[in-house]
């Protein structure tokens, strides 16, 4: 077994398995019990400082061939134990082997290295939601500055959904923006509190989604915006949703820019997201910047008028046609 360091991102070790998988529930971790087990017997044990760095061996491992984004290749590890390819293997084997042999010390971040994901209890089992909407290992919100684009379309979102008479809710760490020197907060309808009745893990993951209508306790629609140039983050909270609450029947909208159709398109069907029950591409719609803004538009007279459903006429299936 493979040892890969969250946080740091490096592979630290190699273990090998002595015995048959059991269950046992005596506490050895301080937060959860983590009852399917193995014994195991160390071959190598690397230091944080001295382990070896996954991406000085992107070309050599196979998932970093053809990345449809150029964070894809942290989905190996989201679901691990993974079964890898035999080549993989034996490539992180032979670096671990000589970063034994011949130790390198890497400075590491100790922030980074001291972060722990809290588990959380849901249906499913304990998961554990991100605190924040970008994922800490693969970029930092303190080097890049999110585009306007993302922040006029949560505006018009969330404004659109007051002005038609819905409760709205922005994600929760993103309370404090505001568009063209207007506040989202100074929204009347805005709701500073999520009133559902969920498991933890599927309210912490509702909390951070982009944009929410509300009527009373129910949610009237959802959506993702995705302008930057990963779409994982809004699409994995969706896929989170789905698996916590299948018989969540709500509508789904990723919006994102024109030129990005074909990448929602082909991200929404991978094999991630279509083993789902239901699969993510059967819930979820796209909406593309241009056609939201265009209609937004043309129903300004009558927008206290205007339903929910009049979003299906101008969004556009997930689902792909089959050849």
């Amino acid at each position: 077994m493979l040892c890969y360091l969250t946080g740091v991102s490096r592979f630290i070790g190699i273990l090998e398995v002595v015995g048959k998988p059991f269950q046992d529930n005596s506490p050895i971790w301080k937060d959860e019990d983590f009852p399917s087990r193995l014994k195991v017997k160390p071959i190598i044990e690397l230091t944080p400082e001295t382990a070896t760095p996954v991406l000085e061996l992107k070309d050599r491992l196979s998932f970093f061939e053809n990345l449809t984004s150029p964070h894809a290749w942290t989905g190996q590890f989201r679901g691990s134990p993974t079964k890898w390819k035999k080549s993989d293997g034996e490539a992180v084997t032979e670096a671990l082997h000589e970063a034994k042999a011949n130790p390198t010390v890497r400075p590491v971040d100790k922030r980074k290295l001291k972060y722990r994901p809290k588990p959380i209890k849901a249906k499913i089992g304990s998961v554990t939601i991100p605190d924040t909407q970008t994922d800490t290992e693969m970029i930092s919100k303190s080097v890049i500055k999110e585009p306007t684009d993302h922040v006029e379309i949560q505006y018009l979102l969330l404004k659109l959904g007051s002005d038609m008479g819905f409760d709205v809710w922005v994600a929760r760490n993103d309370k404090g923006k505001k568009y063209n020197g207007k506040k989202f907060s100074e929204l009347k309808r805005l709701k500073q509190e999520l009133p559902l009745q969920f498991d933890d893990a599927t309210n912490k993951t509702i909390e951070l989604i982009d944009v929410l209508w509300l009527q009373g306790n129910a949610i009237v629609s959802a959506f993702e915006i995705e302008s930057t140039t990963s779409i994982y983050s809004g699409l994995l909270r969706m896929g989170d949703l789905i698996a916590m609450q299948p018989n969540l029947n709500i509508p789904l909208y990723l919006v994102a820019p024109d030129a990005r159709r074909e990448k929602v398109m082909t991200e929404v069907n991978r094999p991630t997201f279509s083993r789902l029950s239901p699969p993510l591409a059967e819930v979820c719609s796209y909406i593309s910047f241009s056609e939201l803004r265009e209609n937004i538009e043309k129903v300004a007279s009558i927008i206290r008028y205007i339903k929910p459903e009049f979003l299906e006429e101008f969004s556009e299936t997930c689902v792909l046609e089959d050849a």
